[in-house]
């Protein structure tokens, strides 16, 4: 359904947008849309509402820094509602609760939660970020320390020191994690090929 036909269904031109964290799952909050939020949302990659109490388009975040990354869309099945998948960059709520309904926004999956945290690490405004300062120098120099963190872990595989190497072993992983990101992927997306090749 085209936009146009989505934003005139309504006399006011606006439309309900879910916002959901895409690692998680879990809603975080609920906003609304017209034709141009809608569209500055895809040109800036970030969430943009129409806020009816100040009259204009409003980006999440654009006062607190803390944004709602766009990751995907979708229009529900009457075509009468938005569906954003996001990545937060810090709580949601003006209250300073993760979502708008008071939630803990958490993955029981520790990993989609440190991917979680890499994404907003590499998005936030601490230049002294250890994710953001390696990820800001590019691919190149991420492909390298992984390289690096690999050799460190079979050099510790050859030894007799285990929390040597599970300690490189989280090394490399989470590193591996920073390559991933770097080249705008994730877990889900590794995971989608193993499970295909399982299925061969």
């Amino acid at each position: 359904m085209g936009k146009e036909v989505l934003f005139s269904k309504f006399d006011d031109g606006l439309v309900p947008a879910i916002v959901q964290d895409q690692v998680t799952g879990k809603v975080l909050m609920l906003g609304y849309m017209n034709a141009e939020a809608f569209q500055q949302t895809l040109a800036l990659g970030k969430i943009t509402f129409f806020s009816r109490s100040k009259n204009r388009l409003w980006t999440k975040g654009e006062e607190s820094g803390n944004f709602l990354l766009l990751v995907s869309h979708a229009v529900d099945c009457d075509g009468d509602a938005l569906l954003f998948k996001v990545n937060p960059v810090g709580p949601v709520c003006h209250t300073g609760t993760d979502t708008c309904w008071g939630e803990v926004n958490e993955s029981n999956d520790f990993l989609k939660k440190l991917e979680s945290i890499i994404e907003s690490r590499k998005s936030g405004s601490d230049d002294a970020s250890y994710v953001k300062t390696l990820l800001a120098k590019g691919v190149n120099k991420v492909a390298q320390k992984v390289g690096e963190e690999a050799v460190e872990l079979v050099i510790e595989a050859m030894r007799n020191e285990n929390e040597d190497f599970l300690n490189e072993a989280a090394d490399l992983l989470f590193h591996y994690l920073l390559l991933l990101n770097s080249k705008g992927y994730n877990l889900d997306d590794i995971k989608a090929i193993l499970q295909q090749r399982h299925k061969a």
